[in-house]
């Protein structure tokens, strides 16, 4: 019996590196979402995000549970999706590095909406939303915002994240 266990183990990790590959592949925007933690702004870049209905006007983003700004959106606090322009990857690159959390809110212009709501002028679009559910599900939450406004900016061209590389 421990030598199935152990084979079952094995084909699922060998399924679950063979998944992480094959998703790395998948090119995708980049996105910081942010938010106000107490009087402190916290933010995390993001490629797991998309529109998720326009009657409401929705998204969802998926976030690691371990994530450290999951602790403030637990509380149902309210967030913005910035959508980054090809030039943004340091802006990326700080909000996905811990070692640089110092560094983030410094570029791109950012600004607290009137709800309190960081959001970056310098975006293609920064859409704030107020939390609807949390949706747990494997290591993930899925975190589903409706719509509350949305600020465009100028550019047209993503940033996009493909096999570990901004294009």
């Amino acid at each position: 019996m421990q030598d199935l266990d152990a084979m079952s183990l094995e084909r699922a990790a060998l399924l679950a590196d063979q998944f992480r590959q094959s998703m790395r592949r998948l090119a995708s925007a980049v996105s910081v979402v942010a938010c106000d933690h107490d009087g402190e702004w916290a933010g995390m870049s993001a490629t797991s995000v998309t529109s998720l209905s326009m009657d409401p006007p929705a998204l969802l983003v998926c976030i690691n549970k371990a994530a450290g700004m999951m602790a403030a959106l637990a509380e149902g606090k309210s967030f913005s999706v910035n959508v980054l322009e090809r030039g943004h990857a340091e802006v990326s690159t700080a909000f996905g590095t811990p070692t640089l959390r110092e560094q983030r809110f410094r570029d791109g212009n950012w600004r607290a909406t009137a709800s309190g709501v960081p959001v970056m002028g310098d975006a293609l679009a920064a859409i704030e939303c107020r939390i609807d559910r949390l949706i747990e599900y494997g290591s993930h939450m899925i975190v589903i915002g409706l719509v509350q406004a949305v600020h465009m900016g100028d550019g047209t061209h993503p940033l996009i994240y493909c096999d570990g590389k901004y294009q």
